[in-house]
C-alpha cells in the first residue's frame, strides 16, 4: 500500500499506517474491493476527487490553491501534495492510499504481523550492527505463539545482522523469517535460539494488561492499565474492547483503587469515542454537564454547524459510566513516550482541567488534530483519504500540543534500560518512577539483572517495520460531497 507521508529518520521503513479519532466509528463502507495492481481510474478524475474531499472538508481549506492553477494529470500523491498545509510542521497526518481497505483495516487494528514493537539500538555501542529490543508482543500474534516475549532481543534476521541498510529488505524479503534471539555474554552478543515465525492477519485486542497491585509502603491499592490503541471492537462485536475497558474498571473499583497508572507508551490513537469512555471512566467530575474536549473546524463547517445544531454542538461532554474511580482519586499517572500521540495526548490534556494528571517518561508525538476517513465511490477508485478535520482542545481551549515537541512530561525518564522489565513489575523503568513519585519504594526489591543503558538507533517504538508513529484521531464524520 502506498501513502503519501514520506520517513523521517535514516531507515526507510514500510509504512503499516495508522489512523485518528471523533465520538463514534469509523464510517464503514458497505463494500469495499482492496486494490492489488492499482487503480485504472484516470488520474485526473482521482485528483478531481481528492480536490472535492480537500476543498469541503480539510482544516485548512481557505489555504488550498485555487484548482485551476494545479496540474491534475500528475501523480494523485503528488498532487495531493500540493494541497497539504504545511507538511513538515502542520499537517504532518493527512494521508492518501491507493488502498482503501488496508488503510482502514490497519485504523481499527487489523493487520498482517509478526506482533512484535520493539525499540532498534545498537547491540554494541559503535558496531553499526543493530537489535530489535522487544518491548511488546501482541496477544494471540504469531510472535506470542512462537515464544517471544517482552524483554527478548532479536539480534539478526535469517541469519543476517541487523544494519540501517538492510532493515526493510530483511523484514520484506519473506512472509516467513528466522529470528535469531541473542543475550550479551562476555562483552559480546552471542546466539541463545533461533524462531521461525510466519506472519497473519492479527486483531489486536488493545487491552494488553491490567492489574490491581498493593502497593509496597502504604499497602493501598493500585490500578494498572496497559493499553495500546483507542478501539471500541470489532466487526462482530462493535464494543467489545470499550467493554473489557470498563470491566477492568469495575474491578478497580471493586478492590476500592486509590492510584491509577494509566500505560499509554505505545498508543498511537485511534478512535475518539474510547477515549471518551476511558476519561469518563477517571476523575469524579466526569459528569455529563462537563466538557470533556471541544472541536475547531474550518470556517463553512463550523458556520454550518453552529447554525444547524447551535454553538454547543462543538462540545462533547463527558461520559456517564457506573464504574468511574474518580471518587477515589486525587491524581492520574500516565506513562508516555515519543510514540504516545492524538487520542492518547486527548485523554491528557482533556482531563487536565479535572484532575492532577502525573506523565512521566518522554515527550508525545504532538497531534491535537482529527481526522475521517474518506473512500473514492464517486470515481469510484481503490482511493481513499485520511484528512484532516479540525482540532481540539480542553474545556478550558487548551491544545498547546500540536506540535513535534509534544506534551513535555512532568517527569522526563528514558525507557533504554534493558532487559526490559515485565509491564506491571515494581522495577520496570517508567513505573518504578511513578513509585517512586508515590512515596512508594522503600521497600521495593532491587533488580536481580543490573540494567544496561542501549544506544537507541531512533526515539521511537516501532510495530513491526511502520516508519513514525501517525498520531491517531478518527471521527464519524462524513464529508458532505
Amino acid at each position: 500500500m502506498k501513502n503519501s507521508i514520506k520517513p523521517l529518520i535514516g531507515i526507510i521503513f514500510i509504512a503499516l499506517l495508522a489512523g485518528s479519532c471523533r465520538n463514534s466509528d469509523v464510517i464503514t463502507p458497505a463494500s469495499i474491493t482492496p486494490s492489488t495492481t492499482g487503480t485504472t481510474t484516470p488520474k485526473s478524475s482521482v485528483n478531481s476527487w481528492i480536490y472535492s474531499v480537500m476543498n469541503e472538508a480539510y482544516f485548512w481549506a481557505a489555504n488550498l490553491p485555487t484548482k485551476s492553477s494545479l496540474d491534475t494529470t500528475i501523480s494523485s500523491f503528488d498532487f495531493f501534495e500540493k494541497l497539504i498545509y504545511e507538511r513538515k510542521t502542520v499537517d504532518r497526518f493527512s494521508t492518501l492510499t491507493d488502498n482503501f481497505a488496508d488503510l482502514q483495516n490497519s485504523f481499527n487494528g487489523v493487520q498482517k504481523v509478526y506482533g512484535i514493537r520493539y525499540t532498534i539500538a545498537e547491540t554494541v555501542a559503535g558496531s553499526g550492527n543493530l537489535g530489535l529490543f522487544l518491548s511488546d508482543v501482541l496477544i494471540g500474534s504469531p510472535a506470542e505463539q512462537a515464544g517471544l516475549k517482552r524483554g527478548d532481543v532479536i539480534i539478526a534476521i535469517d541469519g543476517n545482522k541487523i544494519t540501517a541498510d538492510n532493515f526493510s529488505s530483511l523484514f520484506q524479503s519473506s512472509e516467513t523469517h528466522n529470528f535469531q534471539l541473542g543475550t550479551f555474554q562476555n562483552s559480546n552478543w552471542a546466539t541463545t535460539k533461533t524462531l521461525s515465525i510466519t506472519r497473519a492477519v492479527v486483531n489486536e485486542n488493545p487491552v494488553a494488561f491490567s492489574s490491581v497491585l498493593t502497593l509496597p509502603v502504604s499497602g493501598k491499592k493500585m490500578g494498572y492499565l496497559l493499553y495500546n490503541q483507542f478501539i471500541p471492537g470489532t466487526d462482530v462485536n462493535a464494543n467489545i474492547y470499550d467493554n473489557q475497558i470498563r470491566t477492568v474498571f469495575t474491578e478497580f473499583k471493586a478492590a476500592g483503587v486509590e492510584e491509577l497508572v494509566l500505560d499509554l507508551r505505545f498508543n498511537g490513537g485511534g478512535y475518539i469515542s474510547s477515549a471518551e469512555v476511558l476519561a469518563s471512566l477517571i476523575t469524579s467530575k466526569a459528569t455529563t454537564s462537563n466538557v470533556f474536549y471541544k472541536e475547531k473546524w474550518n470556517a463553512n463547517y463550523e458556520r454550518y454547524y453552529s447554525n444547524k445544531y447551535g454553538a454547543n454542538y462543538f462540545n462533547h461532554n463527558f461520559l456517564s459510566e457506573p464504574a468511574n474511580i474518580g471518587s477515589k482519586l486525587t491524581r492520574v499517572f500516565v506513562l508516555t513516550s515519543h510514540s504516545t500521540a492524538s487520542a492518547s495526548e486527548l485523554i491528557i490534556n482533556g482531563l487536565k482541567p479535572y484532575i492532577n494528571v502525573i506523565t512521566i517518561g518522554e515527550s508525545t508525538y504532538g497531534k491535537n488534530l482529527f481526522g475521517t476517513l474518506v473512500e473514492d465511490t464517486k470515481t469510484p477508485s481503490s482511493y481513499g483519504i485520511y484528512v484532516m478535520l479540525g482540532e481540539t482542545t480542553n474545556a478550558l481551549g487548551a491544545s498547546d500540543y500540536g506540535t513535534i515537541n509534544g506534551i513535555t512530561p512532568t517527569y522526563e525518564v528514558k525507557d533504554d534500560i534493558v532487559p526490559y522489565a515485565p509491564m506491571g513489575d515494581f522495577n520496570e523503568t517508567l513505573l518504578k518512577k511513578a513509585l517512586e513519585v508515590m512515596g512508594e519504594t522503600s521497600n521495593v526489591a532491587a533488580r536481580i539483572i543490573s540494567g544496561t543503558k542501549i544506544n537507541r538507533y531512533s526515539p521511537y517504538t516501532f510495530k513491526e517495520t511502520e516508519e513514525l508513529p501517525m498520531g491517531k484521531m478518527i471521527t464519524d464524520f462524513k464529508p458532505r460531497l
